[in-house]
């Protein structure tokens, strides 16, 4: 049965050439800029598309870190931070620092 309606496929290419042709735009409008005002160090650019989907990872992250530090703190008695890792942990403990015994 077919229907009429575009499918995803057909948005996704509409979604494209709107953001190909917001680009193309902004760099005429920066080479513009620069041409006019060579001297300015503002840029007045928008966020890209890999902005928005670094913001989006951003906030997935931010929702584990909190789902593992609530669960961490329910089921433990230590103290844990978020925390970015290099190691790809979400949440670190925290250790006191105690005095020596003199």
């Amino acid at each position: 049965m077919a229907s009429n309606t575009p499918g995803p496929a057909f948005q996704n290419k509409t979604r494209v050439a709107i953001l190909a042709e917001l680009d193309k735009e902004k760099r005429r409008l920066m080479q513009n800029q620069s041409t006019n005002n060579p001297g300015a160090s503002i840029s007045l650019s928008r966020p890209n598309l890999k902005d928005f989907r670094d913001n989006a990872e951003q906030q997935h992250i931010a929702a584990q870190q909190k789902a593992a530090l609530q669960h961490a703190h329910a089921h433990s008695s230590g103290f844990f931070i978020t925390q970015d890792s290099s190691f790809g942990n979400l949440i670190l403990p925290v250790l006191p620092r105690l005095e020596p015994d003199s």
